[in-house]
């Protein structure tokens, strides 16, 4: 029996979030916003997928989304699934939409939105959550998902199946501590930009008093001395055993990453998260070796798996946080998982948005599972935004993640949810 998808349906959704100042940062005041894709089947489940966006923008990945419809409908999940390279490689090399990338910005985040959604409705369709699909698939099937185009000088696909051999060794007993303990997280929601300083210390005493152990606040004011100021704050509540973690969201040049940084090294920082430019990995490799011990974390919005393998290889980052849905969809994380793991780096997904939270979840369990093996310098971001949109929602308890039960990739919105807030004509944005 084979699967069809026989259409795609793609919306505008945006939800109204930078009025309050919730996602603030140094650049950013964004209403967190969704790209979202929709796979119906011929009388299977539905596979969904999306981008996150900050609003305005939307409207330019559903129009890159429409532009590779034709590229996905009519095809089986079965066909897709027994050559997946040369799927993603029509929609990611289409020869005149690439001209716009090649393999970055919309057209390649409209790409991870297909992609995703092709995903979970593989992982629909057979009952599995995607952590699970993924943790329990053959070594061989993993490794063959992914693209060496490009990356063999780092990784190739004989070292991918060993990494993803050895980790299931001691499979059954990582699996055990995720259903006991769950996945370590940290809260960013304590440390927006656009917040009172009132209003920084009484969500940072909220969250010491709900049990978290890691906080991020974001830097990168017009003034150093209010981040000093607001650090001061946050590490007060925090004590000094607790983590505090800074994201300066790439509004610093380099030299003055390294200048702010030696204020801010008073208030002990795990890392500073997108110190710079996310296309200048001379410069992480700078800052980084003129900060440590403080780590250096980027990922979110580097492009593709060139730009993480140029990361590594130039030791610019300690700290490797993956995106969902930045990249081509789960065979590029999946590439960059594998060589950050012959790198000895720490992946910490980021999360946060609308959605992103229930995606990446599963992909830092996999990474635990059969990649990395270890949960030390392991976290998985968390905010408290959007959840309620969604029909399977994270769960978070004690500060960490709990494992996802139900089939899919949990990115699958209430109708009513996008009926509500579809731009432009959604009640939220017609009130």
């Amino acid at each position: 029996m084979t699967t069809r998808i026989e259409r795609l349906e793609v919306h505008d959704v945006r939800f109204p979030t930078a009025t309050a100042g919730d996602g603030s940062d140094s650049i950013n005041r964004a209403d967190y916003s969704a790209c979202y894709v929709e796979l119906f089947t011929d009388g299977g489940p539905t596979g969904t997928g999306f981008t996150f966006t900050g609003g305005r923008g939307t409207e330019i990945c559903v129009q890159a989304v429409k532009a590779f419809e034709h590229l996905v409908v009519g095809k089986t999940v079965e066909e897709i699934f027994a050559n997946p390279v040369e799927f993603s490689r029509s929609i990611i090399q289409e020869p005149q939409i690439r001209w716009l990338g090649p393999e970055k910005g919309a057209t390649h985040m409209a790409v991870g939105a297909i992609v995703n959604a092709v995903w979970d409705l593989r992982a629909k369709l057979e009952g599995k959550p995607m952590w699970r699909l993924l943790a329990e698939m053959d070594s061989a099937e993993l490794a063959a998902q992914i693209d060496y185009r490009h990356i063999e000088d780092e990784l190739t696909y004989d070292e991918a199946v060993a990494i993803l051999e050895e980790g299931r060794i001691g499979y059954e007993d990582r699996l055990k501590v995720l259903e006991t303990d769950g996945f370590p997280a940290y809260t960013t929601s304590v440390g927006w930009l656009g917040y009172s300083d009132e209003k920084v210390r009484a969500l940072t005493e909220q969250a010491v008093a709900e049990g978290w152990t890691a906080a991020k606040m974001k830097v990168g004011s017009s003034d150093v001395a209010d981040d000093v100021r607001r650090a001061a704050i946050i590490r007060d509540v925090l004590g000094p055993d607790r983590l505090l973690m800074m994201d300066a969201n790439q509004i610093w040049s380099v030299p003055e990453a390294i200048k702010n940084m030696q204020e801010l090294a008073a208030f002990d920082p795990y890392w500073i998260e997108e110190p710079t430019h996310p296309d200048d990995i001379l410069g992480h490799a700078k800052i980084a070796k003129a900060v440590a011990p403080i780590r250096v974390a980027t990922g979110e919005v580097a492009a593709n798996r060139v730009i993480f393998k140029q990361l590594l290889q130039a030791e610019a980052i300690k700290v490797c946080q993956i995106d969902a849905c930045r990249v081509g969809g789960i065979p590029e994380v999946l590439a960059t998982l594998l060589m950050a793991a012959k790198h000895g780096v720490d992946v910490c997904p980021h999360s946060g948005g609308v959605g992103l939270c229930e995606y990446v979840q599963h992909l830092g369990m996999f990474e635990y599972l059969r990649v990395g093996k270890t949960l030390e310098g392991r976290m998985i971001e968390y905010v408290d935004h959007l959840h309620e949109h969604y029909t399977d929602p994270v769960t978070v308890v004690d500060g960490r993640y709990r494992l996802p039960t139900q089939p899919g990739y949990s990115v699958t919105l209430k109708p009513e949810s996008i009926a509500e807030f579809s731009f432009p004509n959604g009640p939220a944005w017609n009130a």
